[in-house]
């Protein structure tokens, strides 16, 4: 998968220097997957998600939430949110 973008870990990790090695581990899974379907995710990442468009993966023993909309058809994979498992409850992201 082309994921978009690697930026968005970073900017968090920088704040969460715990999740850094956790994001680094499902960035390198996810940017050599060849996902066609979610239940292919589901095969790679067992806790994942479909939330409406959205779908999202728990990182870190649950202690963040990275939240993405997949495109299958074009191989790309776009990071929407990076979260901490208080600020998803929230549920603010679901907005965007």
């Amino acid at each position: 998968m082309h994921v978009i973008s690697k930026k968005k870990l970073r900017e968090f990790w920088e704040e969460h220097t715990r999740a850094r090695a956790p994001l680094e581990a499902w960035y390198q899974v996810a940017r050599h997957a060849e996902w066609e379907t979610f239940a292919d995710v589901r095969e790679t990442f067992h806790s994942a998600d479909q939330v409406g468009k959205f779908t999202v993966f728990d990182i870190g023993g649950n202690k963040y939430r990275l939240i993405a909309v997949i495109h299958f058809d074009r191989g790309k994979l776009y990071v929407r949110h990076v979260l901490t498992h208080a600020e998803y409850d929230q549920g603010k992201w679901k907005d965007g």
